[in-house]
């Protein structure tokens, strides 16, 4: 496996990604979750121009994995961050929040944020456990990480708990 910038040619695999991804959330019964359509071509390839999307890739250089980000409040939010099915349990998706971890600490960001489902396995119990994040409390909130727990209360993503994390980057070796 091997992790690059992503390419313009890259997105419709993304999108393929995505979708396929998205398919488990139907075993734990959330099938408006797998229903979500991806990000559009369009609004991937304003993070792939802004140099903000990775992909992890096979021996042929087909994407099985991608990850895309935003600056939030001086620090790195992971937008999104999908592995095709037929490369789960393969460490793509540890893979590629590693890579971004020693990227943005060799820039001296303090940290990597994300949201996620708080229940759901592969969510933040793996991030919890896998990646080295943690439950951000109400309180220790940014403002930039409420604007986005409100958009995605506008988005309907609240029917299930969602969680704020952040990995600290100090000393990370990634």
């Amino acid at each position: 496996m091997r992790i690059r910038t992503s390419t313009i040619e890259d997105l419709p695999v993304l999108q393929e990604i995505e979708r396929a991804a998205g398919l488990c959330f139907r075993d734990v019964g959330m099938d408006e979750v797998a229903d979500d359509e991806p990000l559009s071509l369009a609004e991937l390839g304003c993070y792939q121009r802004a140099g903000r999307a990775w992909v992890a890739v096979d021996d042929t250089d087909r994407a099985m994995g991608y990850l895309i980000t935003d600056p939030v409040d001086g620090n790195v939010h992971i937008e999104q961050v999908s592995v095709h099915p037929d490369a789960a349990g393969r460490g793509v998706g540890r893979a590629l929040i590693d890579h971004i971890a020693a990227q943005a600490a060799a820039m001296g960001v303090p940290a990597l944020t994300l949201t996620t489902f708080g229940d759901v396995a592969w969510n933040a119990p793996y991030y919890a456990a896998r990646c080295g994040f943690r439950t951000l409390t109400e309180g220790e909130l940014t403002p930039g990480l409420r604007e986005i727990r409100r958009s995605e209360a506008r988005h309907g993503l609240d029917r299930w708990p969602r969680v704020c994390m952040r990995r600290d980057l100090s000393g990370a070796s990634g």
